[in-house]
């Protein structure tokens, strides 16, 4: 038997809407074509830094706000500065790094531009600095007892999850994974919601504590969709500055494997299976003829 430890798990998430949209205008004064900057009314927290947003003229119009664009809609990632102004970039990393140089050009518009925005992420990304999280499941029963019975008996209805990670607390200095911060900004989010989309590992690829090669790559996670409802702060002058967040499952709650198929049948202790007429002939599987 294996033992594995937790040390080798990790976390994925993958930013999500609820659905909802948020509606405004973009008006010639709201653009600085100098600073590559550009703002719209929208409540402070809505958008975050790193947001993969699409914006979308509601009347079909050109976003000319954007230099040399002559579409109804764009996809970037954004920057979103202390004072809600927005630039927008072609990549992730660039986005969280801020400034001009990678900044896309802007232009004023001609007119006010009414626009639709909605964030479309649709890659997940490794949560740094995690140090511990739980899944639950649970399922919920109906008693079905009737008044003649002489034991009580119950059928299985709706599964319900919910779960907890805990994170040292990091806020910038990474282009690549999301920072633990970012699920505090996620909790405060009212109007377009705190969904995310999460991979939580509890076995990984390169772990391999049995030893057998043919192991070494699998990967087991629980994949779900999910709601953050709380997120607190650890703060203390004689220890780290650590974040949990709890959240709780909108759909299905799976568990999914990542097998590495062995091109040969094994024996338990990963050595071949060998024929007895040809003691270098493996018995091959039928998915490899």
């Amino acid at each position: 038997m294996s033992v594995y430890l937790g040390t080798h798990g990790k976390i994925e998430l993958q930013r999500q809407f609820n659905g909802g949209a948020l509606i405004s205008t973009i008006n010639t004064g709201d653009v600085n074509a100098t600073k590559k900057r550009f703002s719209f009314d929208f409540d402070h927290g809505q958008l975050l830094t790193g947001d993969q947003i699409e914006i979308k003229s509601t009347d079909g119009s050109a976003l000319d706000f954007i230099a040399s664009y002559t579409k109804s809609a764009v996809k970037k990632f954004i920057y979103v500065d202390e004072l809600d102004g927005i630039r927008l970039y072609n990549s992730f990393a660039h986005a969280v790094n801020g400034g001009t140089a990678n900044a896309i050009a802007l232009a004023v518009p001609g007119n006010d531009i009414p626009i639709e925005v909605t964030v479309e992420n649709s890659v997940p990304r490794l949560v740094a600095q995690v140090n511990s999280f739980e899944v639950n499941t649970e399922r919920e029963t109906v008693d079905t007892t009737a008044l003649s019975d002489e034991f009580r008996s119950r059928v299985n209805t709706l599964i319900s999850g919910s779960g907890r990670v805990s994170a040292f607390w990091e806020y910038t200095n990474d282009t690549s994974n999301e920072l633990a911060h970012y699920m505090l900004e996620l909790a405060l989010r009212t109007r377009v919601g705190s969904n995310f989309a999460g991979r939580f590992y509890i076995k990984t690829a390169g772990h391999n504590p049995g030893g057998v090669v043919a192991r070494a790559n699998d990967e087991v996670w629980y994949q779900i969709n999910g709601i953050i409802t709380a997120a607190a702060v650890q703060f203390a002058p004689d220890n780290t500055v650590q974040i949990t967040a709890d959240f709780v499952t909108t759909g299905p709650i799976q568990i999914r494997m990542q097998i590495e198929v062995p091109p040969a049948l094994l024996q338990e202790g990963g050595d071949d299976l060998l024929l007895d007429q040809d003691n270098t002939a493996k018995l091959l599987l039928e998915t490899d003829q």
